[in-house]
């Protein structure tokens, strides 16, 4: 009875503290007295903005045994005071090719995509923004990216895939004000660092999102594609890779959807491309 009353506590315990692992060992059980010798546990590093006040100040080792960038260490303390999903990883700060994706699912079809079509070795970074973080979190992410892609020149200059799928839940509008934002901030490195931009991204509000993208783009002075749903998720790594011709822009145009009729009918948005020319 002791020893249950003491294991159904700890369980609490670790619920609460959002424990990943707990290990006990030895456990000594002597004059009704439960006596711990040696305990190991891990923690859910994604619930550091819960628990930080009960666990402290806690310092998480670096990945790949290596210490992390000034760069990777500030996206990781966004993180860790949000809700939403900040990650980045820096790959080859040299390389030409380098993404900002919204999704972990996203992030690694196009870093797969990267690598099939010969880009590995210029692969530059590694990440991912989802969980619908706020304008200001994304334009901080952003411009964290932004900085590190204007560090070292490349002779070929250098692309930047703003990829992701279809959004559950994210405003793509808001969060694409957020790197327009940095975007607009960047322009003069942009252009002297020879960047193109290759965006493609699907969800709420990703019309106005697009459409604010690509009125951004006519003052960067610098070449920006822009693809909604009609284009495939990684279609856009093969134009920025050369790979694949660069397809003239559709505008599209959007009937509002109204889907909750009467008699339980539904309306699908009629979609209407129409080519630039």
């Amino acid at each position: 009875r002791l020893l249950a009353k003491f294991i159904y506590n700890l369980h609490g315990f670790y619920v609460d503290l959002y424990f990943t692992y707990l290990e006990i060992n030895p456990l000594v059980v002597k004059n009704e007295q439960i006596y711990i010798l040696d305990l190991a546990v891990k923690l859910d590093s994604t619930a550091d903005f819960i628990c930080r006040q009960k666990w402290g100040e806690i310092e998480y080792p670096p990945p790949f045994g290596r210490d992390a960038f000034p760069e990777e260490a500030y996206i990781a303390d966004l993180d860790a005071k949000s809700g939403a999903s900040l990650k980045l990883t820096i790959l080859n700060k040299s390389g030409r090719i380098w993404t900002m994706v919204a999704g972990g699912g996203s992030s690694v079809i196009y870093s797969d995509t990267i690598c099939d079509m010969g880009g590995a070795s210029e692969l530059a970074n590694y990440g991912e923004y989802s969980g619908a973080p706020t304008e200001q979190q994304t334009y901080e992410y952003a411009k964290t990216i932004l900085c590190l892609m204007t560090q070292e020149k490349h002779p070929k200059g250098k692309v930047l895939i703003i990829g992701g799928g279809i959004a559950n839940f994210t405003n793509v509008a808001s969060t694409f004000k957020g790197i327009v934002t940095a975007l607009q901030e960047f322009q003069p490195k942009l252009v002297d660092y020879n960047i193109s931009i290759f965006v493609r991204r699907a969800g709420p509000n990703y019309q106005e999102g697009l459409r604010v993208m690509r009125e951004v783009g006519k003052n960067l002075l610098i070449p920006l594609y822009v693809f909604g749903p009609e284009t495939h998720m990684t279609s856009i790594v093969g134009m920025a890779l050369g790979k694949k011709p660069i397809p003239k822009e559709t505008e599209v145009e959007f009937a509002t959807a109204n889907f909750l009729l009467p008699g339980g009918q539904s309306k699908v948005p009629i979609i209407t491309l129409q080519l630039i020319k």
